[in-house]
């Protein structure tokens, strides 16, 4: 995913259902400049993405564990 992500940006963000984002990245992609940014925009939306279910499983976890413990 992350090298869609560093090739065709917008299609990263299409892929995990961010159209409105996707879209805004294919329009900055379109100029040659602008193709870095939306590289770099794309990868740190998916890493930021991949944290943000890391911390709600680990949320789950510790409420789970308190659960068991009550």
């Amino acid at each position: 995913m992350i090298l869609i992500a560093v090739l065709i940006p917008w299609l990263s963000f299409f892929l995990r259902g961010k159209i409105f984002s996707g879209i805004l990245c294919l329009l900055l992609q379109i100029t040659l400049i602008g193709w870095i940014p939306a590289a770099i925009w794309a990868v740190m939306s998916r890493v930021d993405g991949k944290n943000k279910k890391r911390m709600k499983d680990m949320e789950k976890r510790i409420v789970a564990s308190q659960n068991k413990a009550s």
